[in-house]
């Protein structure tokens, strides 16, 4: 009867890690009604094909006084981006349609809500600068962080 119980447990244990794999291709991020994201940078594992971001807005304001989005765009294309997006407006989510230069990005969202994003990694380059940032007019100056893509 314990031969049983070594396959068993070893089949239990990698269960139990499965989830973990899973969990290096996705990232949680929040944003607050101080402007803020809860993470600087975020570090996407070479392993992986697909990441998913999801935001969360922690803050209790809603989104046209206080929205938040994610967008990724490599660190040179940043501000270019941002002040296309701005002139795009709210009912875009502050993205320009079509802006080559946005690389993944989530919908405008205002407190206690929540949106996901996933995109390709097969986009990015190891060793190439990228930048996330909210781009709700004003914000980007500080709502900002860079991503890498790991080894």
């Amino acid at each position: 009867m314990t031969r049983y119980w070594k396959p068993l447990a070893l089949a239990l244990a990698l269960s139990a890690t499965a989830p973990a794999w899973a969990a290096d291709c996705a990232v949680e991020i929040e944003g607050n009604d101080a402007m803020q994201f809860n993470k600087q940078a975020i570090s996407v594992p070479a392993s992986c094909k697909q990441f998913t971001v999801k935001l969360k807005h922690v803050g209790k304001l809603p989104k046209a006084a206080m929205g938040h989005n994610w967008v990724l765009t490599k660190t040179a294309d940043m501000q270019g981006a941002v002040t296309d997006g701005i002139a795009a407006g709210a009912a875009k989510d502050y993205v320009k349609a079509g802006d080559a230069r946005v690389l993944a990005h989530t919908k405008l969202i205002g407190g206690g809500e929540t949106d996901s994003v996933s995109f390709a990694t097969s986009a990015l380059k190891a060793g190439e600068s990228y930048s996330y940032f909210c781009s709700f007019p004003g914000h980007a100056g500080i709502m900002k962080g860079t991503l890498t893509l790991a080894k």
